[in-house]
């Protein structure tokens, strides 16, 4: 049989597991956990998705009177995705986890070291039915998006890059998702880690034949180098799509804007007008 702390109220409804979580720096989480239930007991994390792998386990052990604790430590890989958190009971049984407090603010304007390899987040947060969820990106390399301006048909993107160099030939690769390879290429400026380019419109809406078109940006910082997706990572946002929301500008048959994905990828869409 389960054991489960007992609500105040009543003094008989099991209370839900709730978590509370600390972020630091270095991309470590802590999990204070009230209602877990009594020694042995565990946090689960389970990646979403058909190629989920294996479950990641935490022991809970005391930390204060009616509270668990456990540690997710920077130096353990969590693959790229979704992954949902639960209480494991002694006796085996599960319960989801609901968000308690979060403080990220370790994570806000987070700058991994120049000689980072690669740069791991990890940012928990409610997801869609209320239960907590952790969104974990592991990239290497990997090229942060900045300040983005808006100049007349063109957008300019600053960044930096974590994990490899420039080159002197270093460009920005927009990809046109199942178009059978379309690309079109600018050049990125680059000043030690940091880079700036500018992408003008006009070319990504040329020829639109479809409802939209959606642009998927990559830096590739040199001869050699491999591709690196441009997102944006480091802060405590875990979805930046309603939150960085950029102006749309006609441009030939659509209507031209950059976008985060929901993987906070940087893109740009392209949306057919009908005149």
């Amino acid at each position: 049989m389960t054991t489960t702390a007992e609500s105040p109220d009543t003094g008989s409804t099991p209370a839900v597991p709730r978590a509370d979580c600390i972020a630091d720096s270095a991309g470590g989480l802590t999990f204070d956990v009230t209602a877990a239930g009594g020694p042995g007991a565990s946090l689960v994390l389970s990646r979403r998705g058909t190629a989920a792998g294996a479950d990641v386990l935490l022991p809970l052990t005391p930390a204060a009177k009616g509270l668990l604790r456990a540690v997710l430590p920077s130096t353990v890989d969590l693959a790229e995705g979704v992954w949902e958190a639960r209480v494991r009971f002694a006796e085996g049984d599960e319960r989801r986890l609901e968000p308690g407090a979060r403080d990220l603010r370790a994570l806000v304007d987070r700058e991994p070291g120049p000689d980072a390899d690669r740069v791991a987040v990890r940012i928990p947060h409610a997801g869609r039915s209320g239960e907590l969820v952790v969104r974990s990106w592991l990239r290497r390399p990997h090229a942060e998006t900045g300040t983005i301006g808006f100049d007349g048909g063109a957008v300019t993107v600053r960044g930096r890059l974590y994990g490899t160099a420039f080159g002197p030939d270093a460009v920005v690769e927009a990809r046109l998702r199942g178009a059978g390879g379309r690309t079109h290429r600018v050049p990125a400026a680059a000043d030690g880690e940091h880079f700036t380019f500018t992408l003008p419109y006009e070319p990504l809406a040329e020829g639109l034949d479809a409802k939209e078109w959606l642009w998927d940006l990559w830096l590739l910082a040199g001869s050699g180098a491999p591709a690196v997706r441009l997102a944006r990572l480091l802060d405590d946002v875990p979805l930046k799509q309603a939150i960085f929301v950029y102006p749309g500008r006609r441009t030939g048959p659509g209507v031209v804007r950059p976008y985060y994905t929901g993987a906070n990828d940087l893109s740009v869409r392209v949306d057919a007008v009908r005149d």
